[in-house]
């Protein structure tokens, strides 16, 4: 009994992801923005790769995992940036890996602030293990039921804007524009669509005098068929080497309203060079007593060490 409540509360707050097949959710959005907006390739003035990993939902069998890497750089001559991005994403049986490029073309725009115009190509390809599932029918000879390992490959594209300067920064994204046929069952049936993914971030950095600085961002989500969703993190920053905060995600419960997740986050930077955040989230769903919370690494590593650009130098966590 207690692994069918389990079962149906994971189902239930999967949902979204199953009905407009959400793109993965991070706490640390903040080190993957490329990922969410093609415009923000290159805004970091040197060659630089980010790697994170998020497993959601500790002791839950089945629950989302997923692993990126991204790697992002300018060519600083022409104002051009450009950007790419691999990832994996699973929950239960199923399985989506997602390659992209981003193309951006950067400019000034004045008082220390640039403009960047990106596009981006992506390819998908969903995984599902049918053998994995339990069917309440027989599957043998019903064309309508998949059976073993089944995989299908979309393509799609998108397009953002972003702008920063030394303390603040705000970008709007559709990184997925097609509506994708994701069925698995036989031709001519379409019940699942991939459906456009809106995205509006934006963040403020304030000195709060010697060495301490607070940065305030917030990450909107919108997307057709599935609940508006938010990200709103309050980070505190020491000797710019040392970062510290909270954030609280939206969605969870529609009965009790208390959002989704509330997180607290750690990170430092090294060196000029090397970057390591940590996060963890503490479950405010229903979900709360059925799992350990969630936990987020990001690693963040400048081929050319520190960028004398404004998107690393100041702020340089953004």
């Amino acid at each position: 009994m207690r692994k069918l409540i389990i079962l149906s509360l994971l189902l239930f707050a999967a949902l979204p992801l199953l009905v407009a097949q959400q793109d993965e959710q991070f706490t640390q959005f903040m080190y993957h923005k490329l990922g969410f907006n093609p415009a923000y390739a290159g805004m970091q003035e040197t060659p630089t790769f980010t790697a994170l990993v998020r497993q959601q939902w500790l002791g839950l069998e089945g629950a989302p995992q997923s692993q990126l890497l991204t790697f992002n750089m300018p060519l600083t001559a022409s104002g051009i940036g450009l950007g790419a991005n691999v990832s994996r994403h699973s929950i239960g049986a199923t399985e989506r890996l997602t390659a992209d490029i981003s193309y951006c073309y950067r400019f000034n725009l004045g008082r220390g602030g640039r403009m960047g115009i990106g596009l981006s190509s992506s390819v998908r390809m969903l995984r599902i293990n049918f053998d994995e599932t339990e069917s309440t029918q027989p599957r043998d000879g019903d064309p309508a039921i998949p059976a073993g390992m089944q995989s299908k490959m979309v393509p799609n594209f998108g397009a953002g804007i972003y702008y920063s300067n030394q303390t603040f920064y705000v970008g709007f994204s559709a990184p997925r524009l097609l509506t994708n046929n994701i069925d698995f069952a036989e031709e001519g049936t379409v019940i699942s669509r991939e459906v456009p993914h809106y995205y509006l971030m934006g963040g403020i950095l304030v000195r709060l005098g010697g060495k301490v600085q607070m940065q305030a961002q917030a990450f909107l989500k919108n997307v057709g068929g599935a609940p508006f969703d938010a990200d709103i993190n309050l980070n505190f920053i020491f000797s710019e080497t040392v970062y510290s905060g909270v954030s609280y995600r939206l969605g969870g419960s529609s009965s009790t309203g208390v959002g989704e997740a509330g997180s607290l986050l750690l990170g430092m930077q090294f060196s000029d060079r090397f970057m390591f955040g940590l996060s963890y989230d503490m479950t405010l769903s229903e979900l709360r007593s059925y799992s350990s919370g969630s936990m987020e690494v990001v690693v963040r590593y400048g081929i050319g060490g520190r960028s004398r650009g404004d998107e690393i130098l100041s702020p340089r966590f953004f």
